[in-house]
């Protein structure tokens, strides 16, 4: 179980969960069909309690690269560990979406809509205004990070083998409950990806997939939940790094 494998799994936990909570919410005749966005944000905020838990102890449990980019720009993470904790994340990602494709794959057939089909792999806002919907990830992922900051607390040593760093030290539930605030209050513009790995790897297997008329992946969107997110865990860290001195 070394980091990169942990964070795969990790990662690849977290959007099985996630996905595919929106996948039983929007396809057609599923069980939770038409179950709202309480389902959605509360199956999201489950799926981090799970993927933290597993990864936790091996890699600090990011499953996210803005939490890696973010650790690593206020001093808490190794640069040299970044691509190789982000590459995981995103193959994680993008096999987490191909399972729940798999595991759904009856009524991804019977749901006609291809934008519900899309909205099962990757976020799609509710209105589009790059300007506003990039602020939008800016701002949730600038909470995510500024919580994980303070309660990673200021003192843990770069690189230390000992205490992987991330959303782990922080303990599965409070991370849970932070995403779960921020879906609810905050998550109704975007879709709340706060994540790149999130969406740009279930992006990637929604283009590749044989999806029955599954139509455009929307790739001319795909650089908002990445952009937004890495850049509100930036400021998260600079100004956590501010506040401290």
């Amino acid at each position: 179980m070394t980091p990169f494998i942990a964070e795969f799994i990790g990662t690849f936990l977290l959007i099985l969960l996630g996905n595919g909570v929106v996948a039983n919410v929007v396809l057609q005749d599923t069980k939770g069909h038409s179950g709202g966005w309480i389902v959605i944000t509360v199956g999201w905020a489950m799926a981090v309690f799970v993927g933290v838990l597993v990864a936790q102890d091996y890699s600090g449990a990011h499953i996210n690269p803005a939490v890696t980019v973010a650790l690593a720009v206020g001093g808490k993470f190794a640069w040299s560990k970044v691509g190789g904790y982000v590459l995981a994340q995103v193959l994680g990602a993008a096999a987490g979406a191909s399972c729940v494709w798999l595991t759904y794959i009856q009524h991804y057939r019977t749901t006609k809509d291809p934008v519900l089909k899309l909205a099962t792999f990757s976020t799609i806002p509710q209105i589009r205004h790059n300007g506003a919907n990039l602020f939008s990830e800016i701002i949730g992922t600038f909470v995510l990070l500024i919580a994980v900051f303070f309660l990673t607390g200021p003192n843990i040593p770069v690189g230390d083998p000992s205490r992987p760093v991330g959303l782990g030290s922080l303990g599965a539930l409070p991370v849970s409950l932070v995403v779960l605030a921020i879906g609810l209050s905050l998550g109704g513009t975007t879709g709340y990806a706060i994540n790149p790995a999130r969406d740009l790897g279930p992006r990637i297997a929604h283009a590749i997939l044989p999806i029955q008329d599954k139509g455009s992946s929307n790739w001319d969107y795909a650089w908002i939940p990445i952009v937004g997110p890495l850049a509100g865990g930036a400021f998260a860290a600079l100004l956590y790094g501010i506040l401290q001195t």
